[in-house]
């Protein structure tokens, strides 16, 4: 007896997040249906024309838009952005480089930096448990 594979499917705001695009932009077709994991696969791999372009010219979601000023998602919002970006407003603000933008970014770097603080440490003590034991 052979096992029937089920296609695993997903909805479009979970397929628009792995594509890293903003749902709304998209188009109606996308928005309205279901995306099996061979079409997500099929977009990544071969991405039509409107999926190049959103990832070009945006409008990027809140996680694309925070990865590209070099600051959190939180950081966004407590400087006041909470709507999606192009990337030519993204790059505006990476011009005119305002106040609680360089200071997220201070604040982000500082967040990196003791991670990797943390993760040495850790990897130390490791090392140590082992040439112990």
């Amino acid at each position: 007896m052979k096992s029937q594979q089920n296609t695993q499917t997903m909805k479009p705001a979970t397929a628009a997040k792995k594509l890293g695009v903003y749902l709304p932009a998209t188009p109606a077709s996308f928005q309205e249906g279901v995306v099996t994991r061979a079409e997500l696969n099929e977009l990544q791999a071969n991405p039509p024309e409107w999926l190049r372009e959103l990832r070009t010219a945006g409008p990027h979601p809140r996680p694309v838009v925070a990865a590209r000023l070099g600051v959190s998602i939180a950081g966004l919002a407590r400087g006041g952005v909470t709507e999606p970006l192009t990337t030519e407003q993204i790059e505006a603000l990476r011009q005119e480089r305002p106040e609680w933008l360089e200071k997220e970014r201070a604040t982000q770097a500082e967040v990196r930096k003791e991670a990797a603080r943390l993760k040495n440490l850790k990897k130390e003590k490791a090392e140590g448990r082992a040439e112990r034991g």
